[in-house]
């Protein structure tokens, strides 16, 4: 989750760092009526990648529920405001593919651009999150975001020309991709629910402007009222959420999300 931690100084450290309504729910009680948090979905049934061959009446059933049993990876302690790439790394994992998030690390594209601030600490300029991860994802410096096109790029090296950017795409669309057996990467924030805070400040001849509290984590699943989500932050496998609460987050946050075929 991405959001300002002031050390002595106000220096924005705007990455996952912080806890998400994954963790409160271990310390407090939630009612059936939550808007967010929803059920523990032991009732469903976890689907592996499915038969090609499988009959119509099968496929149009999976898309009314899915539960993928995606291995689940902490992002911390090493990558503070790694968010993104330990999200991929669990997607690439249950696609086959032999990486971590470490190595992720390393490879994802940067957008080097220093962070600039005003002496009362706000931004004045910094990197582009659409280019490459901005700041540092260990959390020695001040850390934020990576979009999907450096995330596409990425799974191509490791699974050569089935990435697949659903960015701007339907929701139905994304849910459609998970009943067919593959995870997909989402852009959220980190409680889920709509962003309340916003920064903006210039990179080139660009003015970028964007939530603090941004967060990403793995889709595995849906039914009719809920997603279940691999939150690496909370560090919780499954974490129900209310499905309709979560479209409105994610389509403000640019309907961002990324997969493969």
């Amino acid at each position: 989750m991405k959001k300002w931690l002031f050390i002595g100084i106000l220096l924005p450290l705007l990455g996952c760092s912080h806890g998400s309504p994954a963790e409160k729910v271990l310390r407090t009680q939630h009612s059936k009526n939550d808007p967010i948090m929803m059920e523990s979905p032991e009732t469903i049934q976890e689907m592996a990648v499915p038969n090609p061959i499988q009959k119509q009446d099968k496929q149009q059933q999976r898309k009314t529920n899915a539960l993928l049993n995606v291995p689940l990876i902490k992002q911390n302690p090493e990558l503070k405001y790694g968010c993104e790439v330990t999200s991929l790394a669990m997607m690439l994992k249950y696609a086959g593919a032999e990486t971590d998030k470490m190595k992720l690390y390393t490879e994802i594209q940067k957008d080097l651009d220093p962070l600039k601030r005003s002496a009362s600490g706000d931004i004045l300029s910094w990197g582009n999150p659409a280019e490459g991860f901005v700041g540092d994802m260990t959390g020695k410096r001040a850390g934020y975001a990576v979009f999907d096109k450096p995330m596409v790029d990425l799974i191509d090296r490791y699974l050569p020309g089935r990435a697949v950017n659903l960015t701007g795409k339907d929701f139905e669309h994304v849910l459609d991709h998970v009943s067919s057996g593959y995870p997909v990467v989402v852009w959220t924030t980190g409680d889920y629910r709509l962003p309340d805070r916003w920064e903006s400040w210039t990179h080139g001849n660009e003015v970028i402007k964007t939530p603090l509290d941004l967060h990403a984590v793995v889709l595995v699943g849906f039914n009719e009222t809920t997603v279940y989500l691999n939150d690496p932050l909370s560090g919780r496998k499954q974490v129900p959420v209310n499905k309709k609460n979560f479209i409105e987050t994610w389509k403000v946050m640019q309907s961002r999300a990324v997969s493969y075929r």
